[in-house]
Parts: C-alpha cells; structure tokens; sequence
C-alpha cells in the first residue's frame, strides 16, 4: 500500500545560544551571543532569540553586535560541545525512521509516510501531528532543548513551515491548502531569497509570494532570469527533490550569504575563518582528509566564481586549510568588488593514515 507522503523538517532553535543557556541556567532568557567578543575582529555564529530582538544576526561582526546589545552576554563558540550535542539529536530522529537527510549541524529532513501509515493525506494530517510533538517533547526531555518542526508533503514546504512559528513551533501545511497558506507569506520566506533577491524582485512590484503565484512568466523572467520557473513552482507548494542518504561523503564544505554585500576586509578574513574551522571541524569528526579545496565567490551582481587547488598532501586542520585558500584567493584575485557570498569546500576525501591518523587520535577534545 502506498502511503501519503509526510515529510517533517527539523530546525532546532538558536542552537549553539540554546545549549550555553541549558549548561548555563543563570543565563536562561538573557541576550546570548555565540561568536567572538565585541572588543577582537570576528562575527557572530548564533543569538538566543533575547539577543535577537535588539537586531543581532549570525555572520554580524561582534564589534556591531556590542554595540547593539553592550549588555550581551559573549560565549566562545565550542564546537566540540555542540557536535557531540548534533550527534545525540540526530540520533533521536534516527529512533523514528532511517530515512533522515541531516542538512547541517542542527537540522534534517524526516521521511515518517511509513510511521504515519495512512493513504489518505487528510487522515494523515492529525497522525502527523502526533508525532511532531511527541518528537519535540522527547527531545526536549532528553536534551533540554526546543525544536521547530514543519509538516508537509516536500521539502520546501516543511522547511517554510519549520520557520513559521519559531522557536518551539509546530505547524503542518496541508497538500490541499499549500497555496492558500504560502499566499500571504512575504517573498523572503522563500528559502534562498536573500536581500538582494527581495530587493530585485520588488523592483517588480512582487513582495508576497502570491504575488509570484499571479504572475506571467515573462515578468517573473525579468526579474530573476532562468531562476523564474523554480521560483513559480516553490511559489505553488511545488517541490519534487527526494530526500539524500549518502552514507559516504564525496565533499564537505560550508557557505555564508552576507545580508549586505560587502568588501570589508575585516569581516571577509573573519568570515573566511569560521567557514574553514566549520569545514575542518567537520572533517576530524568524521576521520577524513581533504586533497582538493575549493573557494566560491558570488558578487553582488550574482557572478559566481569558484577556484580549486590539489595540494600535494592531504589536509584536515583549520590553519593549512586557511593558508591554502587564502592563497588560492589571492592568486586567483578573487577578493575585488562587493561580496554576496563566500564558500569553503573540501574535496578528494580519504580517511587518514600514519602520522596524521596517529596525530588525530590523539588530540585532546575542546
């Protein structure tokens, strides 16, 4: 019997700031803020939802977010800590089904059609419910953590219902009310719509996403180019992408969109810094070595370039990977015009041996 199909995307909620709150309780509902202190160059990873109400954001240069908030309270961020916490959580959703794409440190796409059990997706809607909660209130209960979960039918429509009632939020989005709900949400609620994204599009007077859902397709077309049909069918609740499971890794990378485009030199370098130690963190938890890096550049007029270099040895810590892509940025004259985005990307991956494994084991954990 073929089963309606309910996908949940799980989003926990200011992760980093909620851990350092739960180890912290003098901390609970005061401004926490992950990242570098206001006084030294570096940005924000994440702010706890009190933080955020003065206008911090992740990616913020620290020295904007003392400003905003000089009573905040500034933690070094402590990337072992919060691995080990990613594992115990993705370990939780692996409880209800095998079918779990994790997409970062701190979200994943939940395949449950087999849990819920029902053909019919209105009769699906209040067995998916159930379960929601019951995983919210689980993890909760066991790591003292909130989570946000959207209810949907693809994965573009959980991610958005994921977001919707943040943090600690649930909410489902019926396969028969995808339009209706989506028709008042601002176009930004689409994920991979940026700033510019929005500015361009109300340029064109779209500034809901049903205004997208409206439009002819030429319109759409001179604002976003070949991105229209994309746009008008995510617009529509439309998403057919499956679910990934690759169990071996063939890259590890990470990116950061600028909400202003930027050629701050300083913010770049600290940017820079925390995509690397991202991907080198990544690379150690998993016992791998990279001999391929790769650096990707989108500007503001939405050029994208990306550079690779093989290096003669294989790399897995954050000062060699930082040295080779600074090199290769600088070779490559990269780092001219305004900034949107800037990525980090490991390739040609093989676990360790010899020394190098020796040298890993070995390491204390911080």
């Amino acid at each position: 019997m073929k089963f309606a199909r309910v996908l949940f995307h799980v989003d926990m909620d200011a992760f980093f700031a909620a851990i350092e709150q739960r180890d912290r309780p003098e901390w609970r509902g005061k401004p926490v803020i992950v990242g570098a202190p206001p006084n030294r160059r570096g940005v924000v990873a994440t702010a706890s939802y009190e933080a955020r109400r003065f206008g911090i954001k992740s990616a913020m240069p620290s020295v904007t977010a003392g400003r905003l908030c000089p009573h905040g309270i500034f933690v070094q961020p402590r990337g072992g800590v919060y691995g080990e916490e990613s594992r115990r959580i993705m370990a939780i959703l692996a409880d209800y089904t095998p079918l779990v794409e994790q997409v970062s440190v701190d979200e994943a796409y939940l395949d449950v059609s087999a849990c819920v059990r029902e053909p019919d997706p209105l009769i699906a809607i209040p067995a998916s419910r159930r379960l929601a909660l019951e995983l919210k209130q689980r993890i909760f209960r066991e790591r003292g953590l909130t989570a946000s979960i959207g209810v949907a039918s693809n994965k573009f429509l959980s991610k958005v219902g994921s977001d919707f009632q943040k943090p600690d939020g649930l909410t489902l989005i019926p396969e028969q009310e995808k339009r209706a709900f989506l028709r008042p949400l601002p176009v930004r609620a689409i994920p991979g719509v940026g700033p510019v994204s929005a500015a361009r599009l109300l340029e064109f007077s779209f500034q809901t996403i049903g205004d997208i859902q409206d439009s002819t397709p030429e319109r759409l077309r001179a604002a976003v180019g070949s991105y229209a049909e994309a746009l008008h069918a995510l617009s529509c609740g439309n998403d057919d992408r499956e679910l990934s499971f690759e169990t071996e890794r063939k890259s590890i990378s990470s990116e950061h969109t600028f909400d202003v485009d930027t050629r701050d030199p300083q913010l770049i370098r600290a940017t820079l810094l925390e995509l690397v130690a991202d991907v080198a963190e990544t690379l150690q938890r998993k016992n791998l070595t990279a001999s391929t890096l790769q650096v990707k550049v989108r500007y503001s007029d939405f050029t994208t370039l990306t550079r690779q270099t093989t290096l003669p040895d294989p790399v897995c810590g954050a000062a060699e990977i930082y040295r080779a892509i600074r090199h290769l940025l600088k070779k490559e004259k990269l780092l001219v015009g305004r900034i949107r985005l800037l990525g980090v990307g490991s390739s040609n991956l093989n676990a360790p041996s010899g020394q190098l494994r020796f040298f890993l084991e070995n390491q204390p954990v911080k």
